[in-house]
């Protein structure tokens, strides 16, 4: 009898045992051989920083503890995934590959085209399972948008993986694993090291006690904190971390969510909150298709009129500025110095630190959702680049929506409780000059020792070049070429049925959740 071929389950952005169809496939196949890649490329990428490693680190430990109920290791590899697999072909011969597909940013893209290849050239078995409702190989939305929503259905009703109950480890496993997962924390990996002292833990224990008690109690208020900085760090989920790290599936997280809209359909706010985090769920994956479709929208305006507008300077003092929270606008410097702490924010500042960047200081959209990547622990690529193009203007085939940091402050920070938290040099103030600190009169700067621009930054004049932007941006759509360019966007990667792109500055979202959605990771708070 000829001896079964060792199953390397490879983990990467799925770092939970539950509901893995890679690690349950592999288990009932043969000798199971789990390993995670710790490669250079992918934490010195401009989108990489230090709290996505430590939430990564969080969650392979907390994988490292589960895979050891059933008596297997977890091989941390340093290196690129290639030579490992090198390693392995050395080592066994022959083996199988499993894992999920992932849609990333353009370093993982690489990596796996690299990988397909090595596998096809050693005739290696590289079997992927569906983590999302994303399809890959999808040439147009408008052809398949039925199907698209069918599937997608019929991926989240399906019974979850079970996790195997037990499993055989392979021989020589520790020729593949290199680092002890007690010493994660203290790699220095070539990232971004701004530290974020409030970050939420990683791992698959946090993530369940997380949604436990968003189900449970946090959820009721959930609808109504979703614009509010302060009210939706309470009452949001919080589950986006964990969804864009897979230590929860997307698909028991729904089957939970259905479950719960059932056991709280008697009650409106339960049920007004939980119907408006489902629909959070549901978008999750249409944003992600939009890049697995159209990876360039990693990198390029998606219009090709709107190519070119802005010149990318990182040494920008706009961009210097608003990086460091020091843009003069409280409620704008608030929201990052609060990110920076915490690796978090709530959907609507995440769109106006985006719109501010953008319309109000000029910037080109490129530099500003590095930034913001690397500040987001919840940072998922399919999610954030879409959405930063949105926000930007850079679409072509949404409205231009501009946010004025002075009213987003009276409508979702009115006591400026938020804002006197982060930018603490503006509590000498009354509430009423707090939100345009620079107009403070002379005769009032001695009585509270406060003098614009040396206690606070004096801002630009951010509505004079939002003006500028949002007259340029709807001067280029309206050209026949810049109409015919946005229908052909539309027609691949719009996300619900909309009317053909006439004219370009009428032309707007089938769906107000389209400008909305720029929330944590895709899911919402």
């Amino acid at each position: 009898m000829s001896k079964a071929r060792i199953q390397v389950v490879w983990f990467k952005r799925d770092l939970r045992l539950h509901d893995h169809a890679p690690l349950s496939n592999a288990a009932a196949a043969g000798p199971v051989l789990p390993v995670f890649a710790i490669e250079p490329g992918q934490w010195q990428a401009p989108d990489s920083a230090l709290r996505h490693w430590q939430f990564a680190a969080d969650s392979l430990i907390d994988l490292s503890n589960a895979l050891e109920t059933l008596s297997l290791p977890l091989c941390i590899w340093q290196g690129d995934m290639v030579d490992l697999l090198n390693a392995l072909k050395t080592h066994y011969s022959e083996f199988v590959l499993h894992s999920h597909e992932e849609t990333g940013n353009a370093w993982s893209f690489a990596r796996d085209l690299s990988v397909k290849a090595w596998c096809q050239q050693h005739g290696t078995p590289w079997h992927e399972a569906r983590q999302h409702g994303v399809v890959r190989g999808l040439k147009s939305r408008v052809a398949d948008r039925n199907a698209w929503e069918n599937q997608w259905e019929t991926l989240m009703t399906a019974p979850t993986a079970t996790a195997p109950q037990s499993a055989q480890a392979a021989e020589s496993w520790q020729a593949f694993h290199h680092i002890d997962v007690k010493q994660l924390h203290d790699l220095t990996l070539g990232f971004d090291t701004t530290p974020c002292p409030e970050r939420q833990p990683g791992g698959r224990s946090e993530g369940r006690a997380v949604w436990r008690s968003f189900i449970s109690q946090r959820g009721r208020r959930y609808r109504g904190s979703l614009s509010k900085p302060l009210l939706a760090w309470e009452f949001g989920s919080r589950l986006s971390p964990h969804l864009a790290w897979g230590t929860l599936s997307m698909r028991e997280v729904v089957q939970s969510l259905r479950r719960q809209r059932k056991k709280h359909a008697e009650d409106a706010a339960w049920s007004r909150s939980l119907r408006a985090f489902a629909s959070r769920l549901h978008w999750h994956c249409h944003f992600i298709q939009k890049l697995e479709s159209e990876p360039s929208i990693e990198s390029q305006s998606l219009h090709p009129a709107l190519r070119g507008l802005r010149e990318r300077d990182p040494e920008h003092p706009n961009l210097i500025a608003w990086k460091r929270g020091q843009t003069g606008m409280p409620l704008v410097d608030a929201c990052m110095r609060s990110l920076i702490a915490t690796g978090w924010i709530n959907f609507r500042m995440r769109a106006m630190l985006i719109s501010h960047a953008t319309f109000g200081l000029g910037l080109h959209w490129v530099e500003p959702a590095l930034h913001l990547a690397r500040l987001f622990t919840d940072f998922e690529p399919g999610i954030h680049y879409p959405q930063v193009q949105m926000q930007a203007g850079a679409t072509g085939i949404n409205a231009l929506r501009v946010y004025n940091p002075i009213k987003q402050a009276e409508d979702n920070d009115p006591s400026g409780e938020f804002v006197a938290r982060w930018v603490p040099e503006l509590t000498p103030l009354p509430l009423e000059w707090r939100a345009k600190p620079w107009a403070l009169p002379e005769s009032l700067q001695k009585r509270f020792g406060f003098q614009p621009g040396v206690n606070y930054p004096i801002p630009n004049d951010f509505e004079a070049e939002a003006r500028h932007w949002k007259k340029t941006l709807y001067e280029l759509r309206r050209t026949s070429d810049a109409r015919e360019a946005s229908q052909a966007i539309v027609d691949k990667l719009a996300s619900q049925r909309r009317p053909p792109v006439r004219h370009a500055k009428k032309a707007k979202p089938a769906n107000r959740q389209q400008l909305s959605l720029f929330d944590e990771g895709g899911l919402g708070e």
